[in-house]
């Protein structure tokens, strides 16, 4: 929603094939499901995998950064990262970590759809 652009957290990790993206992705869908997705601000996560294989983008939006840090002070944080570790142990590939610091952003912009052209390249 353009009137409503949220808090994310942007998740980033480097693996070693496309098997292990769609395994990475459905350890991590879970973990949102099992985990995460009750909490009230919660509105989405987005999986994105590279076309190379290399690399899993996941995008936790939240409806604020308020709704963010509630979420981290009353969540099972320890049971949750365990879960993350348990889930990255039974990949058969290997999955690391590229973020750093804390990975939390506000969206600043976001460029909306405009007149279609036809008949004419873009440019």
């Amino acid at each position: 929603m353009p009137d409503e652009p949220g808090f994310y957290s942007i998740i980033d990790y480097t693996v070693d094939g496309a098997r292990t993206q769609q395994e990475l992705v459905a350890a991590f869908a879970e973990i949102q499901e099992q985990w995460v997705r009750f909490y009230p601000g919660y509105r989405s996560a987005r999986f994105f995998a590279s076309v190379d294989g290399a690399r899993v983008y996941n995008l936790i939006h939240w409806a604020s950064e308020a709704d963010y840090r509630h979420f981290e002070e009353v969540s099972d944080t320890e049971g949750r990262m365990a879960a993350i570790q348990q889930a990255l142990a039974g990949l058969s590939g290997t999955a690391e970590p590229r973020m750093t610091n804390e990975p939390r952003y506000v969206m600043v912009r976001q460029v909306e759809p405009g007149p279609q052209r036809t008949g004419e390249t873009a440019g």
